[in-house]
C-alpha cells in the first residue's frame, strides 16, 4: 500500500483524515494495542535489567522477517506472513539467550552479541536474495506504522492478548523473579522456567513494537515510557499501567505530528518520548533539590 500526501497538513487535518482513512485507523489501533503489551512487559524488562537481552532479540527478528518474505516470493508461500517469521526468530533467540544466561553466565555477552549480529546478517542475506523491491520488509527495519494492514492488525491484537494475559496471570511469579531471584528459589518458584517465559513474552512484545517503530528503535519504546512511569509510581503494577498510558500517548501524538510534514512516524515517536523523559527527569531532580 502506498500513501500519497502532498504538502503540510495541520493536526486538525489528521483528525479529519482519521475518520475517513482505513490505514490511519489501523495505524492508531496498532499503536494502542502494542502500547498495552509494551507497558506490561517493558516494566518487567526494565526492573529485571535485561534491556541488553531484549536488544539482541529485537535485532535477530530480521532473520525471521527476511526468511518469511523469501519463502513468500520464491516458493509462493503466500500464507507465510512476515510476522510469523518474526515470532519464530524472536522466540528462538529468546530461548538461546535465556539458556546461556542461566547455564553459562560467563559467555552471556558474547552469545547475545552473536545472536544479534547473526540474526541481522541472515535477514539481510534473505532480503538481498529475494526478487523484487522489498519496501514492505524494509519498513520493519525502520518502522512504518502507516503500512499496517487489517491482517497485520489482527495478528497484533492476537499477540497483544497473549502477552498481556500471561504477563498478568503470572504477575507474582515474575515479580519474584525480577526483584529477588534467590528468595524466589527458596520459596520454591521455578525461576528458570519463569525467566525463560519472561524472555519469550519479551520476544513477542518486540515483534509488536517492530510494527510501530522498527527494529532499530524498538528498545527505546520498550524502555523510555517505563522510565517516565517509574518517576510517578512506587509499585510494579502502577508502573505497568502508567507506562502503557504514556506509550499510547507517545505513539498517538507521534503519529499525529508526523502525518502533516510527512516525517517517519517511528522516529518522531521516539524523539517525543525522549524529550518527555528528559523533561520529567530534570523536573524531578529540581523538585527533590528544592525540597532539600
Amino acid at each position: 500500500m502506498t500513501v500519497h500526501r502532498l504538502g503540510k497538513k495541520p493536526v486538525s487535518e489528521f483528525l479529519i483524515d482519521l475518520q475517513q482513512q482505513t490505514f490511519l485507523q489501523n495505524a492508531l489501533l496498532t499503536g494502542v494495542f502494542a502500547s498495552i503489551a509494551c507497558g506490561v512487559i517493558g516494566s518487567y524488562v526494565v526492573t529485571r535489567r535485561i534491556t541488553y537481552i531484549a536488544g539482541g532479540i529485537a535485532h535477530s527478528v530480521l532473520a525471521g522477517l527476511g526468511a518469511a518474505r523469501y519463502c513468500q516470493v520464491v516458493f509462493q508461500w503466500n500464507w507465510l506472513h512476515p510476522l510469523y517469521g518474526a515470532v519464530i526468530a524472536a522466540i528462538v533467540a529468546a530461548v538461546i539467550i535465556g539458556l546461556v544466561s542461566l547455564k553459562a553466565k560467563e559467555r552471556e555477552d558474547t552469545v547475545i552479541g552473536a545472536v544479534w549480529a547473526i540474526g541481522m546478517a541472515i535477514g539481510i542475506l534473505f532480503i538481498f536474495k529475494t526478487p523484487g523491491y522489498n519496501e514492505n520488509l524494509m519498513s520493519y527495519l525502520f518502522g512504518n506504522i502507516l503500512m499496517v494492514s487489517t491482517v497485520d492488525l489482527w495478528l497484533i491484537v492476537g499477540l497483544d492478548i497473549l502477552v498481556v494475559v500471561i504477563g498478568i496471570l503470572f504477575y507474582n511469579q515474575f515479580l519474584a523473579v525480577c526483584f529477588d531471584e534467590e528468595f524466589a528459589r527458596i520459596r520454591g518458584v521455578n525461576v528458570d522456567f519463569y525467566y525463560l517465559l519472561l524472555l519469550c513474552l519479551t520476544a513477542l512484545t518486540v515483534v509488536l513494537l517492530v510494527t510501530v517503530v522498527g527494529i532499530v528503535m524498538v528498545i527505546a519504546l520498550l524502555t523510555l515510557p517505563v522510565a517516565v512511569a517509574g518517576v510517578f509510581s512506587k509499585r510494579l503494577w502502577q508502573m505497568m499501567f502508567l507506562s502503557a498510558i504514556f506509550t499510547i500517548l507517545f505513539t498517538t501524538v507521534g503519529l499525529a505530528l508526523s502525518y502533516g510534514p510527512d516525517l517517519p512516524t517511528g522516529a518522531t515517536t521516539i524523539v517525543l518520548a525522549g524529550v518527555v523523559y528528559l523533561a520529567v527527569i530534570l523536573v524531578a531532580r529540581f523538585v527533590r533539590a528544592w525540597r532539600l
